[in-house]
């Protein structure tokens, strides 16, 4: 009895040593995501801060608190950029949305359907992965300028269309191909035709996946800075990427405005992202599950 009462304490005393090493660890773990949380924020922190003051303010006292808050930068900066943010919002998500639908639909082929030379494309399709962009930059502007569309809206969003399509047929190829076959062949049992397969099973369980490709290409495209500069002369289409440039003449930024024009720019992502984390973390976890 004395024997069991005494195994029974060390027991206890082994498992109270064990939690508190594991608690340790976590308060350690805690303590360094803390500490990286609070890195990441201070560039965010530092450009709301000096969107509220003028140039004097940001050399004089760069670490201060603005004072007096300048609210007039967000005002001067909103009548700059207003025009570059409409651009880039028609333009990306037009892009966005020829990406999600020929993706999807190229994705459900290839994860579906059985015809000759099929891996063999798809390998193809997936090499174009690995030649970086640059290299097809200078062809690609020459393309665009055979076919007469430098300047117009059309030079974006062909192009990030073509471009993000590559790796959207990987991740829809991927999921389409995990869907149980049983509901796509109890649908050709009751008469449905290959296109209601696709826009009634498919899609609809593919939801998450979707908006995942959706959101990682609007981002891609709204953030795009060298070829609109390239492919775009007039200013009254130019996108915000380019438009921030506006900001600086002769030489001399007025950071205040400039600084609350990336502040206004950020906005369109962080309700994307407020609106779509819940189905981006659906799409990127199901994804990763599936591979």
């Amino acid at each position: 009895m004395a024997t069991d009462i005494a195994g029974a304490g060390v027991k206890t005393i082994r498992s109270k040593k064990v939690a508190r090493k594991r608690a340790f660890r976590q308060a350690l773990l805690l303590f360094a995501l803390a500490i990286l949380l609070i890195l990441t924020m201070i560039p965010i922190v530092n450009m709301l801060t000096m969107s509220l003051k003028d140039n004097g303010q940001i050399f004089a006292r760069f670490w201060a608190a603005p004072n007096p808050y300048r609210w007039s930068n967000y005002a001067e900066a909103w009548k700059i950029m207003k025009g570059y943010i409409t651009n880039s919002l028609v333009v990306s998500i037009s892009a966005m949305l020829g990406v999600v639908f020929l993706s999807s639909i190229s994705g459900y082929v290839f994860a579906r359907h059985k015809f000759p030379g099929k891996n063999a494309l798809y390998v193809i399709i997936l090499s174009l992965m690995m030649i970086p962009g640059m290299l097809t930059l200078i062809p690609s502007f020459m393309l665009i300028n055979d076919l007469g569309l430098i300047d117009t809206r059309w030079a974006l969003i062909l192009p990030w269309m073509s471009g993000g399509q590559v790796f959207g047929i990987l991740i829809c190829r991927g999921y389409f191909g995990g869907l149980p076959e049983e509901l796509f062949e109890a649908a050709r049992m009751d008469g449905a035709k290959e296109f209601d397969l696709y826009t009634r099973i498919a899609v609809p369980l593919s939801w998450p996946i979707m908006v995942t490709l959706a959101i990682m290409n609007l981002v891609s495209t709204y953030n795009d800075f060298l070829w609109p500069l390239l492919v775009m002369t007039s200013s009254s289409k130019q996108v915000v990427s380019v438009g921030l440039r506006e900001f600086t003449q002769s030489g001399l930024t007025d950071w205040g405005p400039r600084m609350a024009a990336y502040t206004i720019a950020t906005i369109p992502l962080l309700l994307l992202f407020s609106f779509g984390m819940r189905y981006y973390i659906q799409g990127v976890t199901s994804g990763a599950i599936k591979a």
